[in-house]
């Protein structure tokens, strides 16, 4: 006995003739009174069953019987559908099954929504996501993501590396956000951390001699979620023995090509444009630039030192975006409140009309050379910053991106891909007044900086580099320190004593003292770079059983409280915050 031989989508008019057995879901039934039409459908679509009684009374009864996503086989003979019933639509359209023997191999109860509303609330598609998962475009990105996985993995093996499974009880790390945390029966008051990446068991390989590993790592972080984050996410990490920085990015660079040819889609050109941190944030105020519109921050610093407007005069740094549209006062005085959200006094601003007039507030304060040095031509406006530059760079950056959102400047028809490169190393705190590792404490620097740790940590520059794509950023990775000794260093400017070094880390320190080569890798975000493949704006889209914005699991109910027997085994007692 099979249950079929053929998928639902499958049909052709070739096969006109054959005898068919499919089996499927019921994604729509109608009756006619006489002959019964059933749409049958698997993952590769859909085919028409036509039932006559007069053919077959048994399998007439049963399809007056059947409802929506009830699984049913059929066996038959596949005929030519008459000229006006060709449906052009479908893979399947010139056929139906003329069906013999129908059964009802399971049931199904009235569904919460039907699988074809376009608008149902996405807690109620979580709540039950088996039925969302059965919807055509949820099975296409869960294959779409099988087959990127399965590009990469061919590729990966194809150029020498092994895939090495890291553990997932460990060790907990300092990496940006707070760790999971697992408590263990048999040592009361001890906790194993899930990973938030496999930093240092690939680190430890390279000292091991595995000169080239990847993993599909399953990651976890207990951050905030939104539409680029959960709670547990899969990465394509890497890591390299005596690489150079452009041989770790050919090698990323290839795993993505083979992605989008394994989806049949042009691959970006290669090697992927470079920009350094320094630039990226001069021009476009983010270190994830998207680079599908023109719109660039220029600076107007210098023509501006003795402006007779103290904002600009006094200011450490003046920059401003030049856009080819005139702005109302309703949507400048917008654009000034989102400005002030993201850290700016003010928005000064300059809007030229069609016959090259100014008209702003400021504008009487001026020089004329100040006007013409910014004027992007008739009918056009200049918004400014006029701050530290820092400050400048965030608020002209993200009105940019609101900018290229509303007015429709970006060529969606493009895909940019970006490596951003020669990070600092380092980010102060004003809130803890000490620095703080811009990537991960293990981050290599560049050669010749070393000298500046103990005397300018702010000027020292990272061997990291990101890879961007249409501002969105794919993933992070370094040439790692691999000298016991620098590593201390570092760990010193962060604030880290040699003891607290050793407490939190000192396998990793006893692991550079035994040879370790010089090494560097990457990781590559899968669940955002499967959802840009996909056109999803929300990776939870291309996650089967992802965790909803509140951090919950609708479908099971999780995370729920523990029985208190099994606390008191674990040793664990639970405060429940009161406010």
């Amino acid at each position: 006995m099979t249950y079929r031989d053929s998928y639902c989508g499958e049909p052709r008019a070739a096969d006109v003739g054959n005898r068919l057995t499919l089996a499927g879901w019921v994604a729509r039934r109608r009756d006619h009174g006489g002959l019964v039409f059933i749409d049958v459908r698997d993952h590769t679509g859909i085919c028409q069953l036509v039932i006559n009684p007069e053919h077959a009374p048994p399998a007439a009864e049963v399809a007056h019987a059947v409802r929506n996503e009830f699984v049913v086989q059929a066996e038959g003979e596949l005929v030519q559908r008459a000229p006006d019933a060709v449906n052009p639509s479908l893979a399947t359209g010139e056929v139906e099954l003329q069906v013999d023997r129908l059964e009802v191999l399971a049931r199904s109860e009235p569904l919460p929504f039907q699988l074809d509303e376009e608008s149902v609330d996405e807690s109620v598609r979580l709540r039950y996501r088996y039925l969302d998962l059965r919807r055509h475009r949820m099975q296409e990105n869960i294959r779409l993501a099988a087959t990127v996985i399965s590009a990469i993995r061919r590729y990966m093996e194809s150029h020498d590396f092994i895939d090495v499974w890291t553990p997932n009880l460990t060790k907990a790390t300092p990496e940006g956000a707070r760790d999971f945390l697992v408590p263990v029966r048999l040592q009361p008051g001890r906790f194993f951390a899930l990973p938030q990446s496999p930093q240092l068991f690939k680190q430890t390989l390279m000292v091991s001699g595995f000169d080239r590993y990847y993993q599909i790592a399953t990651c976890f972080r207990d951050e905030d979620l939104r539409a680029d984050r959960q709670f547990e996410f899969r990465q394509l990490d890497v890591e390299l023995a005596f690489p150079t920085r452009e041989e770790v990015l050919e090698v990323i660079e290839g795993a993505v090509t083979a992605s989008f040819e394994a989806l049949g889609r042009q691959a970006p050109p290669r090697p992927f444009q470079r920009m350094t941190w320094t630039e990226a944030m001069t021009r476009f105020g983010s270190d994830k630039p998207d680079l599908r519109f023109d719109l660039e921050i220029r600076d107007a610093t210098a023509v501006t030192r003795n402006s007779g407007f103290g904002v600009f005069a006094n200011a450490p740094s003046v920059r401003y975006l030049g856009l080819p549209q005139e702005l109302s006062r309703a949507e400048l005085a917008r654009y000034e409140e989102i400005a002030k959200g993201l850290g700016a006094k003010g928005l000064a601003y300059l809007v030229y009309d069609e016959e090259g007039e100014v008209r702003s507030p400021i504008a009487k304060f001026l020089s004329a050379e100040e006007i013409e040095a910014v004027r992007p031509g008739p009918g056009s406006t200049v918004l400014f910053g006029a701050d530290e530059p820092a400050t400048v760079e965030r608020v002209l950056g993200g009105i940019r991106l609101q900018l290229a959102r509303e007015l429709d400047l970006v060529d969606t028809s493009r895909d940019e891909l970006l490596w951003v490169t020669d990070f600092p190393l380092f980010e102060w705190s004003e809130d803890e007044n000490g620095w703080h590792a811009a990537h991960h404490p293990f981050t290599g620097i560049r050669p010749g900086d070393e000298r500046l740790l103990e005397i300018d940590p702010g000027r020292v520059i990272s061997q990291a580099y990101d890879l961007v794509w249409n501002g969105w950023e794919l993933g992070s990775g370094s040439i790692r320190i691999h000298e016991q000794e620098l590593q201390e260093q570092v760990l010193g400017v962060l604030g880290i004593s040699r003891e607290e070094a050793e407490r939190r880390f000192g396998f990793l320190l006893e692991v550079l003292r035994m040879g370790a080569p010089p090494h560097g890798g990457f990781a590559l975000g899968l669940d955002r770079f499967v959802a840009l493949l996909a056109g999803e704006p929300n990776i939870r889209e291309v996650i089967a059983f992802p965790k909803a914005a509140s951090g919950s699991e609708p479908m099971t109910g999780a995370p729920t409280p523990i029985a208190p027997e099994q606390l008191r085994e674990l040793g664990i007692q639970v405060i429940v915050p009161t406010d």
